[in-house]
């Protein structure tokens, strides 16, 4: 099903710029490197336009923010626009605070965004002004299950099409919506949210694979989350193997992601397509 969009990436080996929050900087540029993109960490005002000029695709993640960071990601979103790349929203903890909800709205009046991703609360923060955010978790009232899946999906298909974006909602079952198309995975392990940055890690990868695949950007959406929930559930095994703690499942799943072929993902992944 994603062997194209793979091999795209193989080939190209995309150079992402990423404006993101500086608890996980690090993990997700190991984990851009893991997927064969190459990262690049700029959120100075003075040189935020300019990075985004000479990489592929861009990433925004508002986990920690401020004044002068804002600025950069408007600045680096406008020239990605200018320039047709892929620009990734993850809208962290979005609902938390007014400030917070001020700088989403802000960003999604002013940057055309190709993928927003995010926990159920933080999208819909997002699509019904709603604030149930968990500090930057989903609030377990919101989680998606199979009795409200449908009314999820009818208004993530309906965020889409306001926003012109992929929409993808990360947790239990993640579910990730253009205007008529819908992919619903069911990989992943709950220990994933024991660590700080699954979250950012994947933005990072679903940014490698939407610049590598720029006319599809729903599949490489989807085979980015596809990719990360099966590398969630072979970290876990081998923690569990080896009898180690959380420090080494964070390892374990980036190695998981570099060693990620089609064998392992197609036998691994759990897609359905509506």
């Amino acid at each position: 099903m994603f062997n194209e969009i793979k091999e795209n990436v193989k080939k190209q080996h995309p150079l992402v710029h990423c404006i993101t929050n500086y608890v996980t900087v690090n993990d997700v540029a190991n984990m851009i490197l893991a997927v064969d993109g190459s990262p690049i960490m700029a959120d100075e005002i003075k040189e935020a336009a300019d990075i985004t000029s000479i990489t592929h695709a861009l990433v925004i993640n508002i986990g920690t923010l401020n004044q002068t960071k804002v600025e950069s990601m408007i600045a680096a979103g406008k020239k990605a626009n200018e320039l047709h790349h892929p620009v990734i929203l993850d809208p962290v903890g979005a609902g938390a605070s007014p400030y917070r909800n001020e700088i989403t709205e802000r960003l999604l009046k002013e940057v055309q965004f190709t993928v927003i991703k995010g926990n159920i609360s933080e999208i819909k923060c997002i699509a019904q002004k709603t604030n149930t955010t968990s500090g930057v978790d989903a609030n377990d009232a919101d989680l998606v299950n199979e009795s409200n899946i449908d009314e999820v999906i009818a208004f993530a298909k309906k965020l889409s099409q306001q926003t012109g974006a992929v929409i993808a909602i990360t947790g239990p079952i993640d579910i990730i919506c253009d205007k008529q198309h819908t992919y619903l995975i069911k990989n992943g392990h709950p220990i994933m949210s024991r660590i700080t940055g699954t979250g950012c890690m994947l933005a990072g990868v679903i940014a490698v694979y939407a610049a590598a695949n720029q006319e599809k950007p729903l599949e490489a959406t989807a085979c980015a989350i596809a990719m990360m929930g099966v590398a969630g559930e072979l970290a876990n095994d081998k923690m569990n193997v080896q009898k180690s703690g959380t420090a080494s499942f964070r390892t374990y799943l980036i190695d998981a992601m570099s060693m990620m072929d089609m064998d392992t993902l197609t036998g691994g992944m759990k897609v359905e397509i509506q």
